[in-house]
């Protein structure tokens, strides 16, 4: 009888004579009981059903309020047992507390498996796409499930997290720090709903060690190639949009996500800006992008794809170019470069071969001013000093096309 029952003890008439009883039950006497209740003392009851099911029941008042509580079959807590949780149980109803709701926080405490969509609901609202949701489930879905997926979120220890991270701490380091990750967030959110008191992700850093991660730089190319590169993009598809989006890319020094989900309600081509707002930005921060001739004319040439999306850039249907796009023409071209590089070949042209400040180089790419003192004070966001520094972007990519 594992439930909170409603009232099974049917009640006496009447206050029991004498001494209460003590300890009134032996295990024989339990074991041979005929149908009916039977009281050992200190609230515990033994009920025998005529079914033969033998089943402890404890009677306890609980902030003013009487209380049946069912201590399980006889089964599975022996008589000791059965004591021993009455005994803990009345002494938490005489300090105040309530025996009830410690009973059913265990009962209500999730899997590991059921707290991790919990989490995702949580957290996907704020996401920029719903391809990071599917990647954030599916990744504990291949290496925390199988071990840890159905057990109670309170019950995960640091050595079942090892026994997920130390196969592949070192040769999938990357998925193996993403993994982690995602197992905090989810053990961090039953710390905080009190299912559990600390999270033993803190404790696996020095029982799984450095990992002494050499920096990869994506690839680039040389900004003298970048010219070259756009003309072997451009005529390369069946569809202009690719060609046309991986062009504005490296025109603007745009992340690809920006790129991608840019919208028509984002240009004003009198002003000749693209404000891309916070919420598709790295550092959650709108960023204004001024737009050159030959942006304005690609700008021009995508209006023509499709005049009914709301994307500059589309497949078709009103939906945005995929993620892939741009990778899969520049494999097409041999071009060794991915398009975040593009940004990459940028930095490097504005280095050797401008004077342009690097403030105002740092701004056109959108980066955080890591100095908390200089952020502090930095009141502008150039656009002006930007709008001369990509005109002689654009430039010196057409100067290297006519080479």
């Amino acid at each position: 009888m594992n439930n909170v029952t409603s009232s099974p003890i049917p009640p006496r008439k009447g206050k029991p004579e004498g001494a209460h009883p003590r300890n009134a039950l032996s295990a024989a006497f339990v074991r041979a009981a005929p149908p009916g209740r039977y009281c050992d003392g200190n609230t515990l009851y033994l009920f025998v059903q005529r079914s033969g099911a033998r089943s402890w029941v404890q009677r306890l008042v609980i902030r003013g309020r009487r209380h049946d509580l069912g201590l399980g079959s006889v089964e599975l807590v022996s008589l000791a047992e059965a004591r021993e949780k009455a005994r803990t149980n009345r002494k938490l109803a005489r300090e105040g507390g309530d025996p009830l709701a410690e009973k059913r926080r265990t009962w209500e405490v999730p899997s590991f498996a059921e707290a991790a969509a919990r989490v995702l609901a949580q957290k996907e609202a704020g996401w920029r796409s719903e391809k990071h949701g599917k990647d954030w489930m599916s990744s504990l879905d291949r290496y925390a499930f199988p071990r840890i997926g159905k057990m109670r979120v309170s019950e995960v220890t640091s050595a079942d997290l090892l026994e997920i991270l130390s196969p592949i701490w070192y040769t999938k380091a990357a998925t193996a720090r993403v993994v982690l990750q995602r197992i905090r967030s989810v053990l961090d959110w039953a710390v905080a709903l009190e299912f559990r008191t600390s999270n033993p992700c803190d404790q696996l850093g020095p029982v799984l060690g450095p990992q002494n991660r050499v920096i990869r730089h994506m690839p680039a190319l040389p900004h003298r190639e970048v010219a070259s590169a756009i003309g072997a993009v451009r005529g390369s598809s069946r569809s202009a949009a690719g060609p046309l989006a991986f062009e504005f890319l490296v025109l603007t020094a745009a992340r690809w996500g920006e790129v991608r989900w840019a919208e028509w309600e984002e240009i004003d081509d009198d002003a000749r800006v693209w404000t891309v707002p916070a919420a598709r930005m790295k550092a959650k921060r709108q960023h204004r992008v001024p737009l050159g001739h030959r942006a304005l004319e690609i700008l021009d040439r995508a209006r023509g794809l499709d005049g009914h999306s709301p994307f500059v850039f589309t497949r078709g249907s009103a939906k945005p170019l995929s993620e892939k796009t741009l990778r899969r023409l520049l494999m097409k071209q041999e071009i060794a470069a991915v398009p975040h590089g593009f940004r990459s070949s940028f930095r490097d042209w504005a280095a050797e071969e401008t004077d342009h400040p690097r403030e105002v180089v740092e701004a056109a790419l959108a980066h955080v001013v890591q100095n908390k003192v200089e952020a502090a004070y930095r009141r502008t966001d150039l656009f002006e000093r930007r709008r001369h520094l990509m005109n002689d972007w654009a430039a010196y990519l057409a100067d290297r096309s006519r080479d």
